[in-house]
C-alpha cells in the first residue's frame, strides 16, 4: 500500500529548518510622500483623540472620588441627626437627676431614652438578636467563659454579657456570652 504524500509545489520554498539562516528580507514597498503625510496626520489625530479620552477619564476618575468622599462623608448624616434628640433627652435627665428629682421618674424617664433610641436604630435595621437558650454558634457568639451545667445541654448560651446585633441581617457585633459545658466526671449540680 503506498502513501500518499502531498504534492510539492513547484516554485515553492521549503520552511527552514530549525538551524537554517532566515530567508533574506524583502525590500519594504514604496510609499508615496503624500501617503506618509496623509498616514501622519492620520497618527497625530490618533494620538489627539487618546490624549483627550485619557484627560476625560482623569477626569472623570476624579469626580468620581470626590462625589464617594462627599457621600462617605454625608453617609451617617440621617442616623446622627436622628440621635441628637436622644442625646438632649440624656442631657435633661441627668440634670434632672443632679437636681434631686425622684428616683422613680428618672428611671422611667431613661427607660423611655432607651427605648426611643431603640426604635431608631431599627428604623435603619439594627437590631439585638437573642442569645440564651441558643445553642452556641461561633457566626453570633463570642464565648467569654463556659460554665460545667447538668440542667442544660453543653455548649447553649447560659447568660448574655452583652447583646449582639444585627444590621440587615448581618451581625455588626457579636453577642459575648457565658456558655454550658458538660459536667466534670462525678459532679452533679
Amino acid at each position: 500500500m503506498a502513501e500518499q504524500n502531498e504534492p510539492i509545489q513547484e516554485n515553492s520554498t521549503p520552511p527552514p529548518a530549525a538551524g537554517d539562516a532566515a530567508p533574506a528580507e524583502l525590500p519594504p514597498p514604496t510609499t508615496s510622500a503624500i501617503e506618509l503625510e496623509d498616514l501622519q496626520k492620520q497618527l497625530n489625530q490618533t494620538k489627539d483623540l487618546l490624549l483627550r479620552k485619557a484627560a476625560e477619564f482623569d477626569n472623570y476618575k476624579r469626580r468620581n472620588e470626590a462625589e464617594m468622599g462627599s457621600v462617605i462623608r454625608r453617609a451617617n448624616e440621617d442616623l446622627l441627626s436622628d440621635i441628637l434628640p436622644v442625646l438632649d433627652d440624656f442631657e435633661r435627665s441627668l440634670k434632672a437627676g443632679r437636681s434631686g428629682a425622684d428616683h422613680d421618674s428618672f428611671l422611667k424617664g431613661v427607660e423611655l431614652i432607651h427605648q426611643k433610641l431603640v426604635r431608631i436604630l431599627e428604623g435603619f435595621g439594627v437590631k439585638a438578636f437573642e442569645t440564651v437558650g441558643k445553642e452556641f454558634n461561633v457566626e453570633f457568639h463570642d464565648a467569654l467563659l463556659q460554665m460545667p451545667r447538668s440542667d442544660v445541654p453543653p455548649h447553649t448560651v447560659i447568660e448574655e454579657v452583652e447583646k449582639g446585633y444585627l444590621l440587615h441581617d448581618r451581625v455588626i457585633r457579636h453577642a459575648k456570652v457565658v456558655v454550658s459545658a458538660a459536667p466534670a466526671e462525678g459532679e452533679g449540680h
